[in-house]
């Protein structure tokens, strides 16, 4: 049996196990978890990868090349979730969801950007053999989704002017006053969205804004569809473990997203100049590594000062 195959199959099996854990034996699904609990199943999430990128080192063809590509794709989509998860809770904070109801719509979420990270992983893969020159004007964005990351402001959420919600509104009817964990209802035999339906869609829309940023640094690393997908995925799941330790914790991340800037522009330079010059992936790992490190450092010191 082909080698990659072998691994797919093994990828498959322990996500598919892992993710059940997550949806049904794990309490998340009862609602906000305690700190302590969150960070316990984020490090076995983080475990879990880590154990799969030895099996990729040790049995995968070229399998330290490989590996090192896997961790690093892996570092830079986690340090994205990261920054992503800080919007889900402003999602949640400007739609009054209730802390039993968010583990759902993350639920929902996570599932429907797996499928999403997988297309877009795909058609990226596809462009650059059918057109390579779409490699530069991926660099481009990587240095516009670093500007915007480092520099772009804070503003508060104002889901009606999300044009996909502003459809949805328009389209078909809301039952605003609804306060329970589904998306659809029936009354007088019509069925209505209520508003946790459209907080998983600005969840989604969100998620697509940020997988047109991660994906090309991912790339950027590896065109290797496999080890693309899976450094994404696993750095996907757990996130809802991860969202509610970083609830508690958000303030210990204040310079973090200037870490993952500098990395968005590195890996911008690396596609831009993949052509003319290759960075080797174990030089590209240690800067990212650096660059976290750093980073979060720093955002320890400001909150020891503070």
């Amino acid at each position: 049996m082909d080698n990659h195959l072998i691994f797919w199959i093994i990828f498959s099996v322990v996500v598919s196990v892992m993710f059940y854990i997550d949806l049904y034996v794990t309490d998340h699904r009862h609602g906000k978890i305690s700190i302590k609990s969150s960070l316990i199943w984020s490090a076995i999430w983080i475990a879990t990868a880590l154990l799969f990128n030895l099996f990729l080192y040790f049995f995968l063809e070229e399998g330290k090349q490989k590996a090192l590509e896997f961790l690093a794709g892996y570092l830079i989509e986690k340090s994205l979730s990261v920054d992503n998860l800080f919007v889900f809770l402003m999602i949640f904070s400007v739609m009054g969801v209730k802390e039993a109801n968010q583990p759902h719509v993350l639920k929902w979420g996570i599932i429907s950007a797996i499928v999403m990270r997988i297309v877009f992983i795909l058609a990226g893969v596809w462009l650059i053999e059918i057109f390579h020159p779409i490699i530069y004007v991926f660099g481009l964005l990587l240095f516009y989704a670093a500007y915007k990351m480092a520099f772009g402001s804070n503003e508060k959420i104002d889901y009606e002017k999300n044009p996909v919600v502003k459809y949805i509104t328009h389209k078909f009817k809301i039952l605003r006053n609804y306060d329970g964990d589904r998306f659809f209802v029936i009354r007088n035999n019509k069925i209505l969205l209520t508003p946790l339906f459209l907080t998983f869609i600005l969840v989604e829309s969100s998620d697509v804004v940020f997988a047109i940023d991660s994906i090309p640094a991912v790339i950027a690393i590896t065109r290797d569809p496999f080890i693309v997908i899976t450094s994404n995925i696993f750095a996907i799941l757990g996130l809802r473990a991860l969202y509610f330790a970083l609830a508690g914790i958000v303030d210990l991340f204040k310079y973090l997203k200037y870490g993952v800037a500098i990395i968005l522009a590195y890996v911008g330079v690396k596609m831009l100049i993949s052509d003319f010059y290759h960075i080797p992936t174990f030089a590209s790992l240690g800067f990212i590594i650096v660059c976290l490190i750093i980073s979060i450092m720093l955002s320890l010191l400001w909150k020891k000062e503070k």
